[in-house]
């Protein structure tokens, strides 16, 4: 029995782990928009007749927040709140006959790249012509951008590849003319996403083409800063940070997930590279881009991690002292090449490895952002919340670096515009600025 009135053509899409989700999200969006459905990303009102979930399946926690949002939904549609439910994405790609047997109540699941199958069970027609467009869920003034889908690389401990298939570059032209859409819409700042963007390019070009990407878009009027996240070291081309020193709209930021620095686990790992390599790698990077801002990710626990290992690992980031550092404990994931592996780091030790490295972090952010006060720099404001505006430099990424806050008592700032600040404070992981 239903207990309220439903629309009929409103859709409510929920999205579940990172930016390439997003991303896939918004285009889905876009296509229900243009069949005529009213569509709202993750509504407030449970007053939707449709809900379609974009799941993760990355790692544990992220494949239960997934199950356990979808089995809340299924419970909705059952005392009548929803018609119908729909299940795309990661998880439902990698593990679809179990989740239909396990949760039958969902009306159908569709893989990572099933759009065209999800609309037209929607009776929505696939509109060609809309590739690239979207319906943004971040502010308008910036917006995540995928260049590629998939991918080749064959890390050990990485489930990926499984959901979303080998490497496909998209275009330099399509590419383009989405940037340019884009920027019509009034975004200024493109986070350019991919499950590895140093790996653009070779299939369709023959060569790795980041660089040509990255001048063709800075060309783009109205895109002011143009980020890069998920760079591969290995095979790294490093012709990528003479055109970042060229463009004053690309920021001098770079975010590559290195793992971890012990030639054992790197080994293990298969990650293509060494720790010697590694650690030239980020040290031409900083020479050749002065003040760049680098941002990794590491692995706490993988099979076979010693203390010895750890201590390794610890040092390094002691030294290294990166910008920006995060770190995920190891994930025992089923068809990986490390799922033959035992799995023997307990995960208590996990955690404590994980934490001990963030402590790490954290003082460091803190020396960092000491030596920034002082200093002007040029701001992206994000939003405004109590009695501050949130805002960002070119070195900060959004959601997970550092914000400038700037007193909304003090100034008058418009959200998704550009001011010159100067740093009177700083914390572990926020700035303090006032307008010049």
């Amino acid at each position: 029995m239903k207990t309220k009135t439903l629309k009929k053509n409103k859709v409510n899409v929920v999205t579940l782990g990172c930016s390439k989700n997003i991303v896939d999200s918004e285009i889905l969006m876009g296509q229900l928009k243009a069949n005529n459905f009213e569509v709202e990303h993750e509504a407030k009102k449970d007053d939707s007749s449709i809900v379609i979930i974009n799941t993760c399946g990355f790692i544990d926690n992220a494949k239960q927040e997934s199950i356990d949002t979808i089995l809340r939904f299924a419970d909705a549609k059952a005392q009548g709140k929803v018609d119908k439910l729909y299940v795309t994405g990661c998880l439902s790609e990698r593990y679809k006959p179990e989740l239909e047997k396990e949760i039958p109540t969902v009306d159908a699941y569709f893989g990572t790249r099933d759009l065209p199958h999800l609309l037209k069970t929607l009776k929505a027609n696939y509109k060609h012509e809309l590739v690239g467009e979207r319906l943004l869920t971040t502010p308008r003034h910036f917006a995540y951008f995928k260049i590629s889908e998939g991918c080749d690389r064959p890390c050990s401990f990485c489930a990926i590849p499984l959901m979303r298939g080998n490497h496909i570059s998209t275009p330099i032209e399509e590419l383009v003319k989405q940037a340019k859409n884009l920027a019509k819409s009034g975004t200024k700042e493109l986070l350019l996403i991919a499950q590895d963007l140093t790996y653009y390019g070779l299939d369709i070009y023959k060569k790795r083409n980041l660089s040509e990407l990255l001048n063709q878009l800075s060309d783009v009027e109205g895109i002011e800063w143009i980020r890069l996240h998920y760079a591969f070291p290995s095979g790294f081309p490093m012709d990528v940070l003479d055109v970042m020193n060229e463009r004053k709209n690309i920021c001098n930021y770079l975010d590559m997930p290195l793992q971890h620095i012990s030639d054992n686990m790197l080994k293990s790992m298969r990650r293509g590279t060494t720790k010697q390599k590694t650690i030239d790698l980020v040290n031409k990077i900083r020479d050749k881009v002065p003040g760049i801002a680098l941002r990794t990710t590491l692995i706490a626990g993988y099979p076979g991690e010693t203390e010895g290992d750890f201590d390794e690992m610890k040092n390094w980031v002691e030294e290294s002292r990166f910008d920006r550092l995060g770190i995920f404990t190891y994930s025992h994931e089923e068809n990986t090449h490390a799922y033959k592996l035992i799995d023997d780091v307990d995960d208590t030790v996990k955690q404590e490895r994980a934490e001990t490295i963030m402590e790490i972090q954290q003082g460091i952010s803190f020396e960092l952002n000491q030596q920034k006060i002082g200093k002007e720099v040029k701001v992206l404001v994000d939003k405004k919340e109590g009695d501050f505006y949130l805002a960002r430099t070119e070195f900060d990424s959004p959601e997970v670096d550092n914000e400038v806050l700037i007193s909304a008592k003090d100034n008058y700032l418009r959200v998704g515009d550009f001011a010159n600040a100067k740093i009177t404070g700083a914390e572990d992981y926020d700035l303090y600025a006032t307008v010049i």
